[in-house]
């Protein structure tokens, strides 16, 4: 049996999924056991200024661009994102797919924060004065980060032909889930441990959301672009 292509890149992003989740339950088990510690240690060091670890190394240019960016990854900014895309989907009589988008947002915030509850593991010290009011691992604004750019990211790609349009999309998508990793790192607010963990466990949601809505959209339950076309040409004006 020859299988579409369709089905083979259904296939290819399940073994994503499995492979993301594979690799946050092995982060999650050496955190546990206390064996990253030297390899975060080593790494936050690398980042800050030897004779002022609270400082990040290079210019204070670079610590003004970390916290702009690590604040792409804040929970006021992707609730300010989805609830915009929330309405576009409205207006577009998308209403199944809306509920989607807020399952992938709601579903992915509960399990990080389930998670880190579950852990509870302390933020790094170098940075006495950071505002920080949750527990470390994993990094919420990683996790949450490659949700909601990454579940959107692959909503926009479904509108557009060009194979080119669709990976410039996700790249950027992808290139805004670990800068905001890499800025959490930077500040020294979470261990790269932390970071990674995030990244994969917000990417194993971002893709079970998006094999979800591929196969409910497969079996009608869930509207296409272009049948919400179809109404809005339908309906009486």
């Amino acid at each position: 049996m020859k299988l579409r292509p369709t089905d083979l890149r259904l296939l290819l992003v399940m073994l994503a999924t499995v492979s993301s989740l594979w690799v946050f339950a092995w982060v999650a088990d050496e955190v546990g056991e206390g064996d990253t510690q030297v390899f975060d240690d080593a790494v936050l060091r690398l980042v800050r200024e030897p004779d002022a670890p609270r400082e990040v190394a290079g210019s204070t240019t670079l610590a003004e661009i970390a916290r702009d960016v690590t604040a792409l990854g804040s929970i006021t900014v992707l609730t300010l994102v989805t609830t915009a895309v929330v309405g576009f989907l409205a207006l577009s009589r998308l209403h199944r797919a809306l509920v989607l988008v807020l399952v992938a947002a709601l579903g992915g915030t509960a399990w990080t924060f389930l998670l880190k509850e579950l852990f509870a593991r302390e933020r790094p010290r170098l940075v006495a004065d950071a505002i920080v009011s949750t527990t470390s691992f994993p990094s919420g604004h990683s996790a949450l980060s490659a949700v909601v750019y990454l579940t959107l990211a692959a909503l926009l790609a479904r509108l557009v032909e060009r194979r080119r349009l669709r990976a410039y999309i996700v790249g950027v998508a992808a290139l805004l889930t670990v800068l905001v990793g890499l800025s959490r790192i930077a500040l020294g607010v979470h261990f790269p441990s932390d970071v990674l963990a995030g990244w994969t466990l917000g990417l194993a949601w971002a893709l079970f959301c998006w094999t979800a809505m591929t196969v409910l959209q497969r079996r009608g339950t869930v509207e296409t672009v272009e049948e919400a076309h179809e109404q809005a040409h339908e309906a009486p004006g």
